[in-house]
């Protein structure tokens, strides 16, 4: 509930700056843009478990970074759009210790629909269903060997563009990515599996530019 109502906050501020703008061109089919700022990747709690080592809770906490979109509007209302991003770094506590850790990659298309798209409104909400690809690398886990499998799952996407002329916008957007990776550890000369969880929200806030 907090997430939701910090990025509901986030919309509102961002709205009053955008209804003071001026006539805009309309936004909609044959538009290129990209989305540029600072994204929150904050997993699912109570991500698994590793019983077969004895770790009957495994936590991956957040982090942030740098993020940025591409896409492309093909109708008034629909679009289709990419999001890429540096590489993000997380710990994971087995059984509250942190004592492992990750970094992933977790490019993520998505199809995307524009209620108001062909219009000049300066406020363009958007919604979106796609698919995520995740790539893990850089894995550790003290005392012995960890590897996560990438993984491909669904996506499904908030956002909006609240802008200020014909080219600039703020953009606000929120993903639920389906991230579920097989998990091997190996510990002592013996290798153990089992299913991490990630299931994260990825929040980003920003700005957007219309070529």
């Amino acid at each position: 509930m907090k997430k939701v109502t910090a990025l509901s906050a986030i919309f509102l501020a961002l709205a009053g700056g955008a209804f003071s703008s001026s006539a805009l061109a309309s936004y909609g089919k044959g538009d290129i843009y990209t989305r540029v700022g600072v994204a929150k990747v904050d997993p699912k709690s109570d991500n698994g478990n590793f019983n077969s080592i004895g770790v009957s809770d495994v936590d991956v906490d957040s982090d942030r970074g740098a993020a940025f979109t591409l896409g492309y509007r093909f109708m008034d209302k629909m679009g289709i759009e990419l999001l890429a991003a540096e590489p993000f770094e997380h710990d994971i506590a087995l059984d509250g210790a942190n004592i492992a850790s990750t970094k992933h990659l977790p490019p993520t298309l998505t199809v995307q629909y524009y209620p108001l798209g062909g219009t000049t409104s300066p406020v363009q909400p958007y919604a979106g269903v796609g698919v995520n690809y995740t790539h893990f690398s850089d894995e550790h886990v003290n005392g012995g060997n960890l590897e996560l499998d990438d993984s491909w799952g669904v996506a499904a996407q908030l956002g909006v563009d609240l802008l200020l002329d014909d080219h600039w916008a703020l953009n606000a957007a929120a993903w639920y990515l389906d991230i579920d990776t097989d998990a091997t550890a190996t510990i002592g000369g013996s290798s153990y599996d089992t299913t991490v969880d990630i299931d994260p929200l990825v929040v980003m806030g920003g700005i957007s530019y219309r070529f």
